[in-house]
C-alpha cells in the first residue's frame, strides 16, 4: 500500500537541493497527477476496506479525499456500491468529473453532522490525514462525528506510521513509471520533527525525466504540518468517542482467494510490527 511517507524503510538522513530549474515543460502533468501516479494505491485500499469491514460494505466516506480518487475506485469496483468523498480543496475534489455513484462534499471534515444522507459502512482516513488534528480534544470531536455517521457495525479506518524513524528528520527516494514511459523521481522528506510536542512537518517533491532529460521539478509539491498520533493514543480517543472496539492491521493484505477477495487479519497484542512501520487503526460502533 503506498502512501504519503512514500515507505519510510531505508531513509536516507540529511536534506538534497531540490530547487527547481526554471522551466515550461510541464505539460499537462501537475502535482496531482504525480501523487495519484507515486503515490496512492486505491485499487489495493478497496479490497483492504472491505476486508477490514468483514461484512457487506456498500458505502464508503472518504474524509480528506483530495482527488477522490479511493472513492472514484471504491464506487467503480461494485455497481452496488458508492462513496462521499469531503475534503476542502474544491478544485481537487472535481479533478475527476462526475460519478453517478460518488457524492463529493467541499466541506472542513470538522463541520460534517451525523446525516441520513451522509451513513456509511466505513469511513477512511488515508495518507496520514488524521494528523492535521494536532488537538487531542478536536481528535476526540471529529472521532465521535464521525461514529454518529457509520452504519450498524461500521468501521472508522485511519492510517499512522510509528517506531524508530517517527521523529527522524531525512528523506526517502523512490522511482516510478508514468505509462508513457517517463521516470519519476518521488521523495518524501521529513523536514522537521519534534518528539515533545509530536508535531512534523512534512515535504514531498517529484523530479520528472525522459531518458535522462529532465522535463519538470516539482519542489513542495505538497508540505504538511501534521501530528503524529501513535496506536495507543487514536485507541484511546476512539474509545472516548464512543466506538466499541479497535483493531490494527498492517499495511498488506493476510490473504487473497480466487475471486480477489481480501482477507484482513488484525496484528496480536504482543505481536511485533517492522522496525519502521505503517499501520491502519480501525474502529467500529
Amino acid at each position: 500500500m503506498s502512501r504519503k511517507q512514500g515507505q519510510r524503510d531505508g531513509g536516507t538522513k540529511g536534506q538534497r537541493d531540490l530547487s527547481p530549474e526554471p522551466s515550461d515543460r510541464h505539460g499537462q502533468l501537475d502535482r496531482h497527477d504525480l501523487y495519484e501516479a507515486c503515490v496512492q494505491s486505491p485499487e489495493d485500499l478497496v479490497g483492504m476496506i472491505a476486508g477490514m469491514h468483514g461484512g457487506a460494505c456498500r458505502v464508503l466516506g472518504e474524509d480528506f479525499a483530495g482527488t477522490a480518487a479511493l472513492s472514484l475506485r471504491w464506487a467503480d469496483s461494485d455497481a452496488k456500491r458508492r462513496s462521499i468523498a469531503i475534503d476542502l480543496d474544491a478544485e481537487a475534489l472535481r479533478r475527476h468529473g462526475e460519478h453517478p455513484r460518488v457524492l463529493r462534499i467541499n466541506r472542513d471534515v470538522l463541520r460534517v453532522r451525523p446525516d441520513e444522507r451522509l451513513r456509511c459502512d466505513a469511513i477512511f482516513v488515508g495518507n496520514f490525514s488524521i494528523g492535521y488534528l494536532h488537538d487531542r480534544r478536536e481528535l476526540v470531536r471529529y472521532l465521535a462525528r464521525s461514529a454518529g455517521r457509520l452504519k450498524r457495525r461500521g468501521i472508522f479506518v485511519c492510517d499512522t506510521y510509528g517506531g524508530a524513524s517517527t521523529f527522524t528528520t531525512g528523506h526517502v527516494q523512490r522511482e516510478h513509471r508514468l505509462p508513457d514511459g517517463r521516470r519519476v523521481i518521488y521523495t518524501w522528506e521529513q523536514r522537521e520533527a519534534d518528539p515533545i510536542s509530536g508535531l512534523v512537518t512534512n515535504a514531498m517533491h517529484f523530479q520528472v525525466d525522459r531518458d535522462g532529460d529532465v522535463e519538470a521539478i516539482f519542489a513542495d509539491a505538497f508540505v504538511y504540518h501534521w501530528r503524529v498520533w501513535s496506536i495507543p493514543e487514536l485507541a484511546d480517543a476512539m474509545e472516548e468517542a464512543g466506538f466499541r472496539s479497535f483493531d490494527v492491521f498492517d499495511k498488506v493484505p493476510s490473504a487473497v482467494d480466487q475471486t480477489g477477495r481480501v482477507y484482513m487479519a488484525p496484528v496480536e497484542h504482543g505481536e511485533s510490527l517492522e522496525e519502521s512501520f505503517i499501520a491502519c487503526v480501525c474502529a467500529r460502533v
